[in-house]
Order: structure tokens, then C-alpha cells, then sequence
């Protein structure tokens, strides 16, 4: 892991660009789902489960594109409660659904997470 050492005397400036983490962003991707509109993110990271969630948030009706720049989210056209078996299977992290389902639509069905 890489560290900052920084020793005062002198002023320090600039910027540096951190990358998106997985356990930040799977759970800001279930939260998604609880404004109704479109939801912008920022610096991704490009892994299987951040494209599992993208499934899953398609298959009950939002909207998601994911480019190099960004991943948007438009969960206003939310259609179903019912997450496929399939996909809850392929990751641990899609339980983080349950708060923002129940949230939006009063209820969720799901099954038991995998990964």
C-alpha cells in the first residue's frame, strides 16, 4: 500500500487523483435507487462485481450506462421489488439493496447473497 510521508516546513499544493473503491461504491450504487432520478458517479472502479450490480439494478428496471468517465444511474424507471435469484447469487455486497428497496417501494424479494 502506498503512504504520503510529509515533513513541515514547506507549503504544500497541488492535487492528486484517488480512484474509486469497490466497498465505497456498491453500496452508493444500491442508494441509487432511493432518489428516483439520476444519480452521476465518478472514477468507478471497472470490476465484476460493480458490473453485477449494474445487472442487477437493470434487471429491475433502472436505467445505467458505464463509460471511462462515469457511471449513470436513472432509478426512476424502477419496475420491479424482486431481485433474480441469478444475480443476488454472484456477489455478497447485494444484500446493500435491502434499505434502499424497502426505502422505495415498501418492499423487497430477494435471495440469500452469494459470492
Amino acid at each position: 500500500m502506498s503512504k504520503f510521508l510529509i515533513r513541515g516546513g514547506n507549503e504544500l499544493n497541488g492535487e492528486i487523483r484517488i480512484g474509486g473503491a469497490k466497498n465505497a461504491v456498491l453500496p452508493i450504487l444500491a442508494a441509487t435507487l432511493m432518489n428516483g432520478g439520476e444519480n452521476i458517479l465518478f472514477d468507478c472502479p471497472n470490476l465484476s462485481d460493480v458490473h453485477a450490480m449494474i445487472e442487477i439494478l437493470k434487471s429491475i428496471g433502472c436505467k445505467v450506462t458505464f463509460d471511462k468517465y462515469s457511471l449513470r444511474v436513472d432509478s426512476s424507471t424502477l419496475s420491479s421489488h424482486e431481485i433474480p435469484e441469478n444475480l443476488v447469487r454472484e456477489m455478497r455486497s447485494s444484500i446493500f439493496l435491502m434499505g434502499p428497496m424497502l426505502a422505495r417501494c415498501g418492499k423487497i424479494k430477494i435471495s440469500y447473497p452469494g459470492g
